[in-house]
């Protein structure tokens, strides 16, 4: 009678725990977002202005005003040069001319604060940009954007506070239905034992933030910086690198990313700004 007990008690929790477990894993609804990256003001013709990323990311702009994504994320390398005021006004320009009503976020690449950051880079993008990382949830699912420059670069002081912010904010969202962050530079472009060149980060980053990952049951990592796409896999968590808005360089034209979420999955697609679908469906 008390193995009987025993049994039924255990087959209790663990119905309990199934049950909490079903609940954390459902979405509110179906919905999308677009993440941009790398619109990069100034590069396409360097040093003769900016009217070509103008023209891109405005028709960006018709595009997402146009689908009424949930949210925007840009993530990454708005300007080719700091130093030039105008590719900055510009971005700023274009992106208010964004509907009110779709909420956009962003984070920085390294010609928004140097291949080298430090205190001072890192200082001048909040004073033009207000933030360098962000946490939010929407329908149930948690969205978590950071500077990778800092742990490209390896900044004392800087890429461990917010590694200490990483961890807890991850931790603390192991309930939400996804997680998904969001960044500039991929942590690898091919295989995890590929070596650190400019576009990925260093193999002891890599390991050391893709376990904090893993652990924690990150989905999904949306990033920009190659110019170009892959889609590589980390166990289970999907490493999407984004083609550029402004000047691509592989084979992908400019363009933008359609992320779906549904309950049980998370869907993307990147589109050149020629092939934008007119609506988004969810089948």
């Amino acid at each position: 009678m008390k193995i009987f007990s025993s049994v039924v008690l255990l087959f209790s929790l663990l119905l309990i725990v199934e049950t909490g477990n079903a609940q954390r894993k459902k979405v509110t609804s179906p919905f999308f977002f677009i993440q941009l990256t790398d619109p990069q003001f100034g590069f396409v013709d360097t040093g003769k202005g900016f009217e070509k990323e103008t023209k891109l990311y405005e028709k960006a702009v018709r595009s997402i005003n146009r689908l009424r994504p949930d949210f925007v994320v840009i993530t990454g390398d708005f300007v080719n040069s700091t130093k030039d005021r105008s590719q900055i006004a510009e971005f700023k320009r274009i992106t208010a001319t964004i509907d009110s009503k779709i909420p956009v976020y962003f984070t920085p690449g390294n010609h928004d604060i140097g291949n080298v950051a430090d205190s001072v880079s890192v200082s001048t993008y909040l004073k033009d940009y207000g933030y360098d990382h962000f946490s939010f949830q929407h329908k149930k699912c948690q969205f978590i954007g950071f500077n990778s420059c800092l742990i490209k670069s390896k900044t004392p002081n800087l890429e461990k506070a917010q590694y200490d912010w990483l961890k807890k904010t991850i931790a603390k969202s192991r309930k939400a239905a996804h997680i998904v962050l969001l960044c500039h530079h991929p942590f690898f472009i091919n295989s995890f034992d590929e070596p650190e060149t400019y576009s990925n980060i260093g193999v002891e980053e890599r390991k050391k933030y893709l376990d904090l990952f893993s652990d924690n049951k990150v989905e999904a990592i949306f990033s920009g910086h190659l110019h170009n796409n892959a889609t590589p896999l980390y166990g289970k968590i999907q490493l999407v690198t984004t083609s550029a808005l402004g000047r691509p360089l592989g084979s992908a034209p400019s363009g933008l990313r359609i992320v779906k979420v549904f309950n049980d999955r998370i869907e993307h697609q990147y589109y050149g700004l020629d092939e934008v679908p007119e609506k988004v469906t969810f089948n």
